[in-house]
């Protein structure tokens, strides 16, 4: 706290033990409580500030911990959802491959019912036809006969058998292309669903990376803005409560002014009046001076005329006393003027000498009041100014810490993006593998079990059941069966 020097020596002498130092002390005082007050209101706004700002931190965690916890309810949700489509295709699979089998199974059946009637009418018709053949030939015995056509009717039956075996066999091998064909696609099927579960899935995250980066940027704009704000209400305070002191000081300082131009003014009142007194006791000194000197001169003038008369003839000392006489008068009235003259000079002296020290003590107190008047203002200029650089300093500090976090805030988010990134074509790799892997097993075991891989990617003559586990029957009705279509053509 600056404070400047009051008034020049004899002044401050004189108010050293006056109302002047009880007024200075009870300043002093002022601005002690002045400064204890603002640094109270300072520490009471901090804490307030700090307070504000852990609520604020507070209930930021507490919506970002809320947005992850949905976050991870929605995974949840997701999984849950996912698991139950892999139960229910599993469900829809199993049902209609048993479906497919029975129709099949079913439409095999009435391909060798129709088999077998064919094959009766076949054979009835061929040995009516060996009969008549037979019968024409009379040429061969009875018993000849007999024996050729029950070896026909052998014949036929033992193709008709191999026949049969063969259309089973071949119905066999048909049912269970179909049905490898079925679980093959399938299978692929079932891998597409896989993986448009896991792009649905790593789409979610991806949506929820994006919502809690979006979320933390506006976490960061909401403290940055609460910082800010209370920074400037930080400095605003302090800024109040310098130009509060300064005009305090200012105040106190013009008061003092006035006070010591009042109390220099009042002094040389009191001189002025005490001057008449203390010149009437220097003239009585020189006016009883002046009288001593005349008792001397007197005195010396008596030994001198008594001199003077011893040697003096009788007739003429009466001119010689009168001489004498003379001589005194003019010594002593040439005496007195000089006296007179000393008195005049000294008034004259006296009054010059007590305007001029006056005029001189009003100068010099003027110029200490007035440079005490520009210490103090460059004093409180420099405090401004200083208080000023301290709070662009602190600004750019802030400034500085903000673009840091945002800076790291910002690195953060890009590295979990690249992690996020990383995992998914990742998992995407492994999912691919993992697909791959098994469709090779399957076609292997399929190669192994006599299937070409070609003969399983061809168009199959059945119709498979739909993503819903539904089956068309336009191609595999009861209503319409070709042999063609169960065993080759030509087994027949």
């Amino acid at each position: 706290m600056f404070w400047p020097r009051f008034a020049p020596v004899e002044v401050m002498v004189e108010l050293e033990f006056g109302s002047g130092f009880e007024e200075m002390h009870e300043q002093m005082s002022g601005y002690k409580r002045m400064r204890r007050e603002h640094q109270a209101h300072l520490v009471k706004l901090e804490e307030k500030c700090k307070v504000d700002m852990e609520a604020h931190k507070t209930a930021l965690d507490k919506e970002y911990d809320t947005l992850l916890h949905n976050f991870t309810r929605d995974l949840d949700r997701l999984e849950t959802k996912h698991q139950q489509d892999v139960e229910r295709r599993a469900k829809q699979t199993s049902a209609a491959e048993k479906k497919l089998h029975k129709e099949i199974t079913l439409k095999q059946e009435n391909d060798r019912k129709v088999y077998d009637l064919n094959r009766k009418k076949e054979y009835k018709a061929n040995k009516e036809r060996w009969k008549r053949e037979l019968s024409m030939d009379e040429s061969t015995p009875k018993r000849q006969r007999d024996l050729t056509l029950q070896s026909q009717k052998d014949n036929l039956k033992q193709h008709e058998a191999q026949e049969e075996q063969r259309m089973l066999q071949a119905q066999k091998q048909y049912i269970e292309l179909e049905m490898r064909k079925f679980k093959r696609k399938r299978m692929i099927m079932q891998h597409e669903h896989e993986d448009q579960q896991l792009r649905d899935e790593l789409g979610k995250k991806e949506q929820q990376l994006q919502q809690a980066h979006a979320m933390l940027l506006k976490h960061h704009e909401k403290t940055q803005e609460l910082e800010y704000r209370q920074q400037k209400s930080v400095h605003q305070l302090r800024e109040e409560q310098i130009n509060k002191q300064h005009d305090t000081e200012l105040h106190n300082q013009k008061d003092y002014m006035d006070r010591i131009k009042k109390e220099l003014v009042r002094k040389h009142a009191v001189e002025l009046r005490q001057q008449p007194k203390s010149l009437k006791q220097k003239e009585l000194q020189i006016r009883k001076q002046f009288r001593e000197t005349c008792k001397t001169q007197t005195k010396q003038y008596k030994r001198y005329k008594a001199q003077v008369l011893q040697t003096t003839p009788k007739e003429q000392q009466k001119e010689v006393i009168k001489q004498l006489k003379e001589e005194k008068h003019r010594k002593l009235t040439l005496l007195g003027e000089q006296y007179e003259q000393s008195i005049a000079d000294m008034f004259q002296s006296q009054s010059y000498k007590l305007d001029e020290s006056q005029v001189i003590e009003c100068q010099r107190t003027h110029e200490q009041l007035e440079y005490e008047l520009e210490m103090l203002t460059a004093y409180q200029n420099k405090n401004k100014k200083q208080a000023q650089e301290q709070r662009d300093r602190e600004r750019r500090e802030l400034e500085n810490r903000v673009s840091v976090r945002r800076g790291l805030l910002e690195n953060k988010m890009d590295a979990e993006l690249q992690q996020f990134n990383q995992e998914r074509a990742e998992r995407l790799r492994m999912k691919h593998e993992k697909h791959t892997k098994e469709l090779e097993a399957f076609d292997n075991e399929s190669i192994a079990l006599g299937f070409s891989t070609l003969s399983l990617i061809e168009v199959s003559r059945e119709a498979y059941a739909d993503e819903e586990g539904s089956l068309s029957g336009s191609m595999i009705s009861l209503a319409h069966s070709n042999s063609s279509t169960s065993f080759p053509a030509g087994s027949l």
